[in-house]
C-alpha cells in the first residue's frame, strides 16, 4: 500500500485504527518492517477523531492546519510538539523488553522513556475506543492490593487490565480485610500474592512500602501510592494530560496548590516536570503543609526555577496549569486543629478562573472536597475529569509494557 493512499484512507476513516489494523497494516522497505503505530509515532498519520474537550487545546491545531485545504495531512503529529521525540527510539522498538522492572517512583524515568510511554498511551486511546475485545494481556492476572481507600486509581488499573484482555484479583481494603489484620508482614503477603498473579499494584499507608514489596516480589510491582511518599502513575497521567491540554511541556508554568507536604501526587509531579526545559513551579499552600525541602533541593539541583508564594490569584494569572489538591485530613493524625487551620484557605472558584489565561487549565488528582467549587466544572478549562480519564490510558500502557514489552 502506498503511503499517500494510506494517509488518504486514514483521514477518510475518521477513527483511530483498531489493534488488529495496527498490527496487520505493515510497511516494508529495505528489509525493515514498520508498523502503522510506529509511523504514527513518527508523525506520519493523525486521526481526525478528536474529542471536543481536547480540540479546544493547543495540542490539536484546527482542521485546516492539520490536513490542509485539500484534506492532505500536512502537519507533523502534534504528539511530537507536546511530548517531543525519543532520541533512543531503537530501545523502544516493538518486541523489546521494557526498561523498568517495577514502577516505584518518578525518578526512574528520563525524558526519552516518558516520550515513549506517552506514545503507547496514545495508542491505548485507540484500543479503548475501537477494540473492546483486545487480547494483548490475555492469560495475565493482576493483583490489586490496596491498604488505603481508592476510587480512580484502583478502578482505572482494573479497567485497564480488563480492556486489554487480562483478569483481576482484588482487595480494596487490605489493611482490614487481609491477613495484615492478623499481623502478617507485607513481605509475607507479597510472597503469597505473587504465586497467584503476574503483576501487583499496591497502595499502602507507609512511605517506602512499594519498594519493600518490589524487593520481595519476583514479578513486577506498581506503586499506586505509598503514604505521603510518591504516586508515579498519577504523575505520568498528569504530565500526559498537561501535554494534551497545553500542547507542550517545555517552557510551561505550573502552580501546585494545597497540601504540598503530604500530597504524594505533587511530589511525583515535581520530579517529572524537572525533566523538561524552562519549567517554572509555584508552590501555594498554608504554612503547615508547605512543600518539603527535599523537593525544593532536588529542583534547585536540576536548575528548575521555583517560587513559594501565598498569592493564588497572581499565580493563577501567570500559570498554564493550576494544579489544586485536597488538604489531607488523614495525614494529620490527632492534630485536627492544624487540619482546620489549613483547610479552605485556597479555593479555586469563578474568581480564580476570571484571572486565568484562556489556554490555561485547572487540574486536580481527585477526590475533591471544597477546594474547587462545583461551578468551575462547566468551564472548558476544568480538565480534572479528562485528567482522570487519561489515567486509564497511562495505566493500560504501563501494564502492557511491564508484562509484554514495547
Amino acid at each position: 500500500m502506498a503511503l499517500s493512499s494510506s494517509l488518504t484512507m486514514y483521514k477518510a476513516s475518521m477513527i483511530v485504527p483498531n489493534r488488529a489494523a495496527v498490527s496487520t497494516a505493515k510497511f516494508r522497505g529495505q528489509g525493515i518492517m514498520c508498523s502503522l503505530s510506529t509511523l504514527i509515532s513518527h508523525n506520519l498519520l493523525l486521526s481526525k477523531s478528536v474529542s471536543a474537550d481536547l480540540k479546544r487545546s493547543n495540542f490539536f491545531p484546527n482542521e485546516e492546519q492539520l490536513f490542509g485545504k485539500n484534506g492532505i495531512c500536512c502537519h507533523a503529529l502534534e504528539t511530537e510538539k507536546a511530548f517531543g521525540t525519543a532520541e533512543k527510539a531503537i530501545e523502544f522498538s516493538k518486541g523489546n523488553k521494557f526498561q523498568l522492572d517495577d514502577i516505584l517512583d518518578a525518578q526512574q524515568f528520563d525524558r526519552d522513556i516518558l516520550t515513549a510511554i506517552f506514545q503507547v498511551a496514545h495508542d491505548m486511546e485507540g484500543i479503548e475506543k475501537n477494540s473492546p475485545g483486545s487480547q494483548i494481556l490475555k492469560g495475565y492476572l493482576m493483583a490489586t492490593l490496596f491498604y488505603e481507600p481508592s476510587t480512580r486509581t484502583r478502578l482505572s488499573f482494573e479497567s485497564a487490565m480488563k480492556r486489554l484482555g487480562g483478569e483481576v484479583l482484588t482487595t480494596e481494603n487490605a489493611r482490614e480485610f487481609s491477613s495484615a489484620a492478623k499481623g502478617e508482614t507485607l513481605e509475607d503477603t507479597i510472597r503469597t500474592i505473587e504465586g497467584y498473579s503476574d503483576i501487583i499494584v499496591i497502595r499502602h499507608f507507609e512511605s517506602g512500602a512499594a519498594r519493600r514489596a518490589a524487593s520481595t516480589a519476583g514479578i513486577p510491582v506498581i506503586n499506586a501510592g505509598d503514604g505521603p511518599g510518591q504516586h508515579p502513575s498519577q504523575a505520568l497521567l498528569d504530565v500526559y494530560t498537561i501535554g494534551r491540554e497545553i500542547g507542550q511541556l517545555d517552557g510551561i508554568k505550573v502552580g501546585l496548590v494545597g497540601d504540598l507536604a503530604n500530597g504524594r501526587t505533587v511530589r511525583s509531579l515535581a520530579y517529572l516536570l524537572s525533566k523538561y526545559k524552562n519549567v517554572k513551579l509555584y508552590f501555594v499552600s498554608p504554612d503547615v503543609v508547605r512543600m518539603k525541602d527535599d523537593i525544593k533541593d532536588y529542583l534547585t539541583s536540576k536548575g528548575v526555577e521555583w517560587e513559594e508564594t501565598a498569592d493564588l490569584m497572581e499565580v493563577a494569572s501567570e500559570c498554564d496549569v493550576v494544579y489544586q489538591t485536597r488538604i489531607q485530613k488523614e495525614r494529620f493524625g490527632e492534630r485536627i486543629d492544624l487540619y482546620e487551620q489549613a483547610r479552605g484557605k485556597y479555593i479555586v472558584d469563578k474568581n480564580v478562573l476570571a484571572v486565568m489565561q484562556k489556554h490555561a487549565v485547572v487540574m486536580h488528582p481527585l477526590p475533591r472536597l471544597d477546594e474547587i467549587t462545583v461551578d468551575v466544572d462547566s468551564d472548558p478549562r476544568a480538565a480534572y475529569f479528562r485528567q482522570a480519564k487519561n489515567g486509564l490510558y497511562i495505566r493500560m500502557a504501563l501494564l502492557k509494557l511491564l508484562l509484554v514489552g514495547w
